[in-house]
């Protein structure tokens, strides 16, 4: 009898080491379904960011744009100024 006991743990012993890995590879699909959970939230952060980015680069070119045109007109008032106190000194 005391060969029936040990025969069927021995047997038992593979099935054990199968679940030991298949408990691993939980613990691996877990831990990787986390990691991709993670990143996809970083994902969706960095491209809302990206985003505002974006809107605050165009604001800034549309910003500079209006600064060359304000520039210009600047340049065109003090040469019509200038025209102007040319002609006052001919008089």
């Amino acid at each position: 009898m005391a060969k029936q006991a040990v025969a069927p743990a021995t047997d038992l012993d593979p099935i054990d080491r199968l679940e030991d890995k298949i408990k691993l590879l939980i613990d691996m699909v877990t831990r990787l379904r986390t990691e991709q959970d993670k990143a996809a939230d970083d994902n969706a952060r960095l491209v809302q960011e990206v985003d505002t980015l974006r809107a605050r680069l165009a604001d800034a070119d549309g910003a500079n744009a209006e600064l060359s045109a304000l520039r210009d007109e600047r340049d065109v008032i003090r040469t019509r100024v200038a025209d102007m106190l040319s002609q006052l000194e001919t008089l």
